[in-house]
């Protein structure tokens, strides 16, 4: 069962990584904000205090999470000429930040290499072309997403042939490189099993900072936690709230509910301090500014250690995200079910 691994008043407003490099304990999720990221990245850094604003490539909000001001666009040059017009500008919302006198180095920017770019010959084209839509010199970290290779252009769910060989040592390899470039400032992974997990940190020259995974009491995922613990890695937790389009809505569970109004606090905060106790840094997503406001609100109190015992036992446990939609095919595989992506381990 999940312990809570700060004391009762102890504030924690950020988690130091093996590279020396602070990440803060609460940021911004993008996932599925579309045309409002740009707002909310504008709302949650100059309102809510937030540093730390999780993107990538797959979430198709970069042209809008950093969106510009001005109209011009340009054509990149791509790699395996596949890539459309993108967009050069800093946008809306970082943009807004900085000219209000955020300065870059106090922001943690997160993205992410996609599946289609999981050979050794396009990570650092596919960071450097990151970079170029964000307008920045470098990622503070940057993660491999899904630890399998897709067919560029693959179907949802994937046909015959739109899963590839996957060579972690090659591509892990170049994500070292660009860390030893000073593109990135580290380097982690997201949606790891234990197996895949054990197989990088045999050949790793640089251990991921970062494993980015789902994580919440409706899927604690004890065994990751602590096997990232001993590895040294820090957890970020993303899904903290569940999801309500994917039949795991803990804001509205009776058990996050009671304690929440015993402690005179939102469901969504007792979430997010739950994830904080447990030693892992949170990306809760909201397009809402109210909730954004909110859910940094976690800071000056604590979730007294019974109740968050009770939260750690909740016993109906499953995933939010399962990844069936993109890997699996159960007919002609690799993948032929859930079960197959997730090493059997679940």
């Amino acid at each position: 069962m999940a312990q809570s691994t700060l004391r009762a008043k102890e504030d924690v407003q950020s988690f130091v990584l093996l590279s020396g490099h602070r990440i803060p304990a609460v940021g911004l999720g993008t996932w599925r904000s579309g045309s409002q990221a740009s707002d909310s990245v504008a709302t949650a850094i100059l309102e809510a205090g937030y540093r730390h604003i999780d993107t990538a490539w797959e979430y198709g909000v970069h042209d809008e999470v950093f969106k510009s001001y001005t109209l011009h666009s340009f054509f990149l040059v791509n790699y395996n000429n596949k890539h459309f017009e993108t967009y050069f500008q800093v946008g809306h919302g970082l943009k807004a930040a900085i000219d209000a006198g955020i300065e870059r180095k106090d922001l943690f920017i997160t993205s992410k290499l996609w599946c289609h770019d999981l050979s050794p010959e396009r990570v650092r084209p596919a960071l450097l072309n990151t970079l170029q839509e964000l307008q920045f010199d470098y990622l503070d970290l940057y993660l491999i997403h899904w630890p399998f290779r897709l067919k560029e252009g693959a179907s949802r769910p994937p046909k015959a042939g739109d899963v590839l060989n996957f060579d972690m040592e090659g591509v892990w390899r170049e994500m070292e490189k660009l860390k030893t470039q000073n593109l990135v400032r580290d380097i982690g992974i997201s949606n790891f099993t234990l197996k895949k997990l054990n197989k990088l940190t045999g050949f790793a020259q640089t251990m991921p900072s970062v494993c980015q995974m789902e994580m919440h009491p409706g899927w604690r995922n004890d065994k990751m936690l602590e096997a990232c613990k001993k590895n040294g890695i820090h957890v970020t937790s993303y899904s903290p709230l569940g999801s309500q389009d994917n039949g795991r809505d803990l804001i509205h569970d009776p058990t996050v509910e009671k304690i929440a109004g015993k402690l005179n606090k939102s469901p969504g905060q007792v979430l997010v301090r739950w994830a904080i106790q447990r030693g892992t840094s949170v990306i809760p997503k909201s397009t809402n500014a109210d909730r954004i406001k909110e859910n940094m609100q976690v800071f000056d109190w604590a979730i007294p250690e019974q109740d968050f015992n009770v939260l750690s036992s909740i016993s109906d446990q499953k995933r939010v995200l399962h990844g069936e939609d993109l890997f699996v095919n159960k007919n002609d595989g690799p993948f032929r079910s859930v079960a197959d992506v997730w090493d059997h381990e679940d």
